[in-house]
């Protein structure tokens, strides 16, 4: 693609990176070599804004490694090693890598990102397509996937977790914002919150659930051990644990909210080591006695 004056500036970009471009190819250029420029000069954000209004490609860049100060490539990543970059790692399609994957600012990827080892972003961790990774993942900031969350290990995100499909955490999830998953949500270990957590299909934890205001599931909600937020808990069919399920001071506990009364007893019940406060929908079941 070859990218004109008059095609740029009809882009409206800022008067500094205009005058950068004028001064640099005046007559235009192609489009990758023109990101590459950018990044070499230190204009990041600038090739941030060049692939954000001219979109991704088709390319596919395949190599052993990548280590450098930042990448903007408008097609797709194919790495079979590690990558290393210590600003800004953005691909239009998607990025893979048969090591690990760190970046020091964020990660954005148009399609999937998927690594054999870890994931770890000091910024945001962004995909238009799954995430994979056959290690753990670490964002200090919002991560957001487009498709569906794989991680084989821990997952710890400072920010807005967002999930369109299902999410499935190996080991532990901690999140400093809240959680949000579009189908299910399922974790081998526990699942921690310091906002909301809500899964539009079932939440299920291998050890404990606990968030700081509200929990909520369309379909049902499970764990070994205990299931605690600071605000309602809602279930739209059964509510499950071996401990204790509690709610925040002044809230609720809901479970068959999206099912007819009827058959609470079959597809809402309620489970857990000893009746709940406030429980009040839901058909509940006293642990048997030996």
């Amino acid at each position: 693609m070859d990218l004109t004056k008059n095609f740029v500036k009809a882009k409206r970009p800022c008067a500094e990176g205009f005058r950068w471009f004028l001064r640099t190819h005046q007559n235009g250029g192609d489009y990758q070599p023109l990101l590459d420029a950018l990044v070499r000069d230190g204009r990041v954000d600038d090739a941030c804004w060049l692939l954000t209004q001219f979109g991704p490609t088709d390319a596919v860049l395949s190599v052993n490694a990548i280590d450098a100060q930042a990448i903007v490539f408008a097609g797709t990543l194919e790495v079979r090693g590690n990558i290393e970059v210590d600003s800004i790692l953005r691909a239009g399609g998607s990025i893979r890598a048969g090591g690990g994957i760190r970046a020091g600012q964020s990660i954005i990827a148009g399609e999937d990102v998927r690594a054999d080892g870890n994931i770890r972003s000091g910024g945001t961790l962004d995909a238009g397509g799954d995430i994979k990774a056959g290690w753990g993942i670490e964002a200090e900031g919002a991560l957001q996937c487009g498709g569906n969350l794989r991680v084989e290990w821990d997952l710890s995100c400072g920010g807005l977790l967002t999930v369109g499909g299902n999410a499935y955490i190996g080991q532990d999830v901690v999140a400093k914002g809240a959680v949000q998953c579009s189908k299910s949500l399922r974790t081998g270990g526990f699942i921690t919150g310091a906002s909301s957590i809500r899964a539009t299909h079932g939440i299920e934890a291998g050890t404990t659930i606990h968030c700081q205001e509200h929990l909520e599931a369309g379909w049902g909600i499970k764990a070994l051990g205990a299931i605690v937020a600071g605000g309602a808990i809602k279930a739209g069919e059964s509510l499950q644990t071996e401990a204790t399920i509690r709610a925040g001071d002044g809230y609720g506990i809901y479970a068959g909210l999206n099912v007819s009364v009827e058959v609470w007893e079959a597809s809402a019940w309620v489970r857990a080591r000893e009746l709940p406060n406030r429980l009040f929908s839901g058909h509940w079941q006293a642990p048997a006695t030996s």
